[in-house]
């Protein structure tokens, strides 16, 4: 009788795990948060939009194109922060990509070294299995460095060193 009720509670072990590897390289995306990224000079399905909503359009896009890349993402504006860590969950990324939102004037600020220096300890920190894997930091911003405490030069000299390639989208429109 006893055999027949835990047959009944059809017992099962709970202990599985999924291993992923993935060939793809490692991306960083540091993203600019400061208040010029405001500026309404874009359209997007008809509508104005700012800086800002079309970078996390296009990112989406590139997101959803880069299934075997792990990417991270950095936002920045006076000071930089990570906003996701290095994942294959795309998904996680995108729900941390759609919070972000433009500095508060208090806040505000274009730390474009401090945001390079901050992706690029992220890809430092993170273990290599192959000896030829790429590491790359894609730099999303509207304007030039007037803040921080990490020069921009010194940060590409870091990276340089690092033999980590940056990539840099400048995310505007040329006049008003």
């Amino acid at each position: 009788l006893a055999l027949f009720i835990i047959a009944l509670a059809r017992p099962q072990l709970g202990e599985g795990e999924t291993k992923i590897t993935a060939s793809g390289i490692d991306i960083v995306v540091a993203i600019d948060l400061s208040g010029s990224m405001s500026s309404e000079d874009f359209e997007l399905k008809s509508q104005r939009v700012n800086r800002l909503t079309i970078a996390k359009d296009v990112l989406e896009k590139f997101i959803a194109k880069r299934p075997n890349d792990r990417i991270g993402l950095v936002a920045f504006a006076r000071d930089a922060y990570i906003a996701a860590p290095l994942t294959l969950d795309h998904d996680f990324l995108s729900q941390n990509l759609e919070r972000l939102e433009i500095a508060t004037p208090d806040k505000d600020g274009t730390a474009i070294g401090s945001a390079l220096a901050t992706a690029l300890n992220r890809l430092r920190e993170i273990k290599s299995n192959k000896k030829n894997e790429s590491k790359i930091v894609i730099l999303m911003t509207d304007g030039q460095n007037n803040a921080g405490k990490v020069p921009p030069l010194t940060a590409a000299e870091v990276a340089k060193a690092l033999k980590v390639k940056v990539y840099t989208i400048g995310v505007g429109t040329r006049g008003m």
